[in-house]
């Protein structure tokens, strides 16, 4: 009943941009934290980005000053705005929707790759 569902992924030449989509449906989403995270082969899933309900952000280091979370409440979406993407991003990159009330809920994406490569 819960769906989390990213798309906008795909291959890009180092330094091109992409702009990833979340949307979120079954939920309260404006109740929701929303976070993107990645998994490159062989390596843990990492966050890159997240979004509290409130609108704070926070990012990976790797990641700062070139990727940007943003989030529609109307539209029940989260975005990843890429920029000057490196190979080293290369990953599948995943949505997760989050709420803390006396404990944590987590609902996941499928994900969706991106490659960045010459």
């Amino acid at each position: 009943q819960v769906k989390v569902v990213e798309s906008g992924g795909g291959s890009v030449q180092p330094g091109g941009s992409l702009r990833l989509s979340c949307a979120a449906s079954g939920i309260a989403f404006s109740s929701y934290g929303m976070g993107w995270y990645r998994q490159a082969p062989g390596k843990q899933r990492e966050l890159v980005a997240g979004i509290t309900s409130g609108g704070s952000t926070n990012y990976a280091d790797s990641v700062k000053g070139r990727f940007t979370i943003s989030r529609d409440n109307a539209r029940n979406t989260v975005y990843l705005q890429m920029n000057s993407l490196k190979p080293e991003d290369t990953a599948v990159y995943y949505c997760n929707a989050y709420r803390i009330v006396t404990i944590r809920y987590d609902y996941w994406g499928q994900g969706t790759q991106v490659t960045v490569s010459s």
